[in-house]
């Protein structure tokens, strides 16, 4: 069963078109997940009504995999995520899914 997570982040608005470049589907991320073989795709969703907020939907093909990609990418990713830090005013993990495949 696929496995996906999701954060909300909070991205002023001038640093917005940078955030974009970093999580949209093509973005930085999404390149450093996709060294993994089981990384399936980011989905980047933007807010219509709070102009701030976006959320990313993380899609790996399960849980297991996921985690063996932390543990082998453990570093780039602190890295990767230190860098980005200045991007966002706020973030937070809404959850963790497996998709309802009926």
């Amino acid at each position: 069963m696929s496995y996906a997570y999701v954060w909300e982040f909070h991205v002023p608005l001038e640093l917005q078109a940078e955030f974009e470049q970093h999580y949209g589907p093509g973005g930085t991320w999404a390149r450093l997940f996709g060294g993994s073989a089981g990384y399936i795709e980011t989905i980047l969703l933007k807010d219509r009504s709070t102009a701030e907020r976006y959320v990313t939907v993380d899609r790996w093909r399960d849980e297991e995999a996921f985690r063996v990609f932390r543990s082998s990418f453990s570093q780039q990713y602190e890295q990767l995520d230190r860098e980005c830090e200045r991007l966002t005013v706020g973030e937070k993990l809404v959850g963790e899914f497996a998709e309802c495949l009926a």
